[in-house]
């Protein structure tokens, strides 16, 4: 079997992760993967390095209809048995109208919950044999603006569950953060965009830091309101408390070195970086919003409460830094829950069935 993938996405987030995930797990169970992707692109070397075949399209986003024609060329010449597109920008819309042009099945993986206008929904996903949904939240979302349940397959993003479970040199890594050695490290990660919340954490983080003065965050990530975050940080005191330390492509190799991670975000799709966290045996912290409480068992891997309660986070916070062996206790039960039911594995699996089921009517 041969599968295309069409990822679109400028920068190595979490569903361009995702595909080289994929790909590399279906390259190891025969089937051959060939990624469509920008030149430049944050997917593009990430995939060479994985020994991932890779075809250069420019595409300048939904209405560049030029990426579409070279795609249908380029599907014609090629002739895979299946085109599975990734993201929103350009892969989507244009992807499956050129698979609907060289008359090749095609599917599309939704990874965020956002609403759309139900014609855009129709027009978006009519190509498509199967939509995937990488959670129950986002399943619900499209069933609520007409998509038809027999055309909804759901199967959840996975992490590295064996890369995450290695142990790291804390020591070394508190030491580059310049975090002492009895501190209580908390780290979010994640765009620096106000559906991600951080001003919540921020708020709450204020909130405890006399009652804990050895707390500490470290947000990773950047975006456009990281000056805003920065002042933010600044006017409530925080100056010795809060780290931004912008995106590390490295986070997997030290998540475990963290106590508590959290994740103030206000819409999610399934929360990639708390399956990492738990992964690594790290309790998590946050909203119950979006894909969260499919992400966080509440009270089993972590901790969820009502979104935009800045209060309750911080009691939630405080909840995990009095009590380590509870911290210890919930990410055990994360990582276990990790490795049985978001893995690599269990991720491609599922994919390799549903296109065999597409290709075999």
């Amino acid at each position: 079997m041969k599968i295309l993938h069409v990822e679109t996405g400028r920068h190595l987030y979490g569903g361009p992760q995702q595909v080289i995930y994929l790909a590399g797990a279906l390259a190891e169970r025969g089937y051959e993967s060939i990624l469509v992707c920008p030149p430049g692109s944050g997917i593009d070397n990430a995939a060479r390095m994985a020994g991932i075949r890779v075809q250069n399209l420019f595409c300048a986003g939904d209405l560049d209809l030029p990426f579409a024609y070279r795609l249908t060329q380029y599907l014609r010449d090629l002739r895979p048995d299946i085109v599975h597109c990734h993201s929103r920008r350009g892969a989507d819309m244009l992807g499956g109208m050129a698979a609907s042009f060289a008359d090749i099945p095609a599917v599309v993986s939704r990874r965020v919950d956002n609403a759309e206008m139900r014609l855009l929904a129709a027009l978006r996903y009519r190509p498509f044999r199967k939509i995937i949904a990488i959670s129950e939240t986002i399943a619900r979302v499209l069933r609520e603006h007409d998509v038809d349940d027999d055309r909804i397959e759901v199967i959840r993003s996975a992490v590295d569950t064996e890369q995450l479970a290695r142990p790291a040199d804390c020591s070394k890594v508190r030491a580059e953060f310049a975090v002492p050695a009895d501190a209580c490290v908390v780290a979010a990660a994640g765009q620096l965009i106000p559906r991600k919340g951080h001003r919540y954490l921020l708020q709450a983080v204020a909130d405890l830091r006399h009652r804990y003065p050895q707390l500490r965050l470290v947000i990773f990530g950047e975006g456009y309101l990281h000056n805003q975050l920065r002042a933010q940080a600044a006017s409530l005191g925080l100056g010795g408390v809060v780290q931004f330390a912008g995106f590390r492509d490295d986070l997997d190799d030290f998540m475990s070195c963290i106590d508590i991670f959290a994740h103030p975000a206000l819409a999610e799709g399934l929360g990639v970086a708390t399956l990492k966290a738990a992964a690594a045996a790290v309790p998590v912290v946050g909203f119950a919003a979006g894909g969260l409480p499919e992400a966080v068992l509440d009270g089993a891997t972590g901790l969820l409460v009502p979104p935009e309660d800045t209060d309750a986070l911080a009691l939630a916070l405080a909840a995990l830094i009095d009590d380590p062996g509870r911290r210890k206790a919930l990410g055990a039960a994360g990582q276990d829950r990790m490795q049985k039911e978001f893995s690599i594995a269990t991720m491609a699996n599922r994919h390799v069935n549903l296109y065999e089921t597409i290709l075999n009517g």
